[in-house]
């Protein structure tokens, strides 16, 4: 399992469990897109001024809530990049997708 977030085109930062998706023979494989395996769009909160102390507020909700289908095929130009996340978050979507989605 390789879980990462993906920031898309469209501005949206995703977690899921990403798979490369290739095509060729072995030796002559590219890479041509991705597969989002329980994809979840990340919300962020930032803390109002008010709120100094506080830290962010994140949620993490499906990302094609009404989709049936738990893996997703996305297209390599719809990524900008594709990141490691922070600990914590990646203990949180384990915990609220993974093992209880």
């Amino acid at each position: 399992m390789s879980i990462k977030i993906a920031l898309m085109k469209s501005g949206e930062q995703i977690i899921s469990d990403i798979q490369e998706m290739v095509l060729g023979d072995e030796g002559n494989q590219r890479v041509v897109g991705y597969f989002f395996i329980k994809p979840c769009l990340i919300g962020i909160k930032k803390p109002t001024s008010a709120e100094t102390n506080s830290s962010l507020e994140i949620k993490l909700s499906s990302w094609i809530p009404l989709s049936k289908n738990d893996k997703i095929p996305v297209s390599l130009d719809s990524v900008i990049t594709i990141l490691d996340p922070i600990d914590k978050l990646t203990e949180m979507y384990e915990k609220d997708v993974i093992r209880n989605g």
